[in-house]
Formats: structure tokens, C-alpha cells, sequence
């Protein structure tokens, strides 16, 4: 099995802060960059993986006990009804996240563009998918 190699840029993005920001956690010793076989700084994607998990911010708040583990607070960006349906999309840092219900919760909720919301997913079937980032094609 071969080892992730991300650029600053890509871990970065997968990151959620800035390149600069990744710079810094490198001068300060919380990640550890190599470069690769042209020069570039590369950083191990499991160590990424690692500060991503250690960064990771948890709601604030007081929230009932559940036991969904994915929650992504966010900014709500539109809300879309009509007598009975709604759609609700929210920015959740880099990811969007769109959600159907129906048009009484969300006015009993107050939920509108620029409050804050968060997302509560509870899934039997999460599909997931391998990117091949800093592999080479």
C-alpha cells in the first residue's frame, strides 16, 4: 500500500484553513512536510488525516442526546417552500448540505438565509469515495 502525499494546497482545502495556516502548523512541528520526487513539500495523508480529526470544532450549544454522530453546523444559504414541502441548504465550512422537510418545521425552527443551523445526519447506507489526490495518474 502506498503512502497519501498531499501538497500544502491540498491539505489545505481538505483542511478547511489556509495554505499559510498549513505553513505554520508545519514551522511549529504539528504537521510534517517531505518533499516529493520534484521538490514540492508534501505532507502524509494520514497525518492530515489526523489534525483534521484533532481540529475537527464541535457544535457549541446544548443539544439533546442522540445518536447521530454526524453534525455539521452551518449558515443556512436558502430555504425553498411551498404549502406543504422545503428545501433547506446550508453552508457547512467548505461543504454544502441540502436537506427536505416540511414547511411547518421550518417555520417552527425560525429557519431563514443567514441563520445559523445545524445538520444532524443519521444514514444506514453512507456511501464513500477514493480520490486519488497526490497519487499520480
Amino acid at each position: 500500500m502506498t503512502m497519501t502525499q498531499l501538497r500544502v494546497r491540498e491539505a489545505a482545502d481538505l483542511l478547511g484553513v489556509s495554505e499559510d495556516t498549513v505553513r505554520r502548523w508545519i514551522e511549529r512541528g504539528t504537521l510534517t512536510a517531505g518533499t516529493d520526487g520534484t521538490g514540492r513539500k508534501v505532507l502524509d495523508g494520514a497525518e492530515v488525516a489526523r489534525a483534521a480529526r484533532e481540529h475537527a470544532r464541535t457544535p457549541s450549544g446544548r443539544h439533546a442526546s442522540t445518536s447521530a454522530r454526524n453534525r455539521f453546523t452551518g449558515l443556512v444559504t436558502a430555504v425553498t417552500t411551498d404549502t406543504v414541502m422545503a428545501q433547506v441548504e446550508l453552508q457547512c465550512g467548505p461543504f454544502r448540505v441540502v436537506s427536505l422537510m416540511s414547511t411547518e418545521a421550518v417555520q417552527e425552527l425560525g429557519l431563514a438565509p443567514g441563520s445559523v443551523a445545524t445538520a444532524v445526519v443519521k444514514a444506514t447506507t453512507v456511501l464513500v469515495e477514493a480520490e486519488a489526490i497526490g497519487v499520480p495518474a
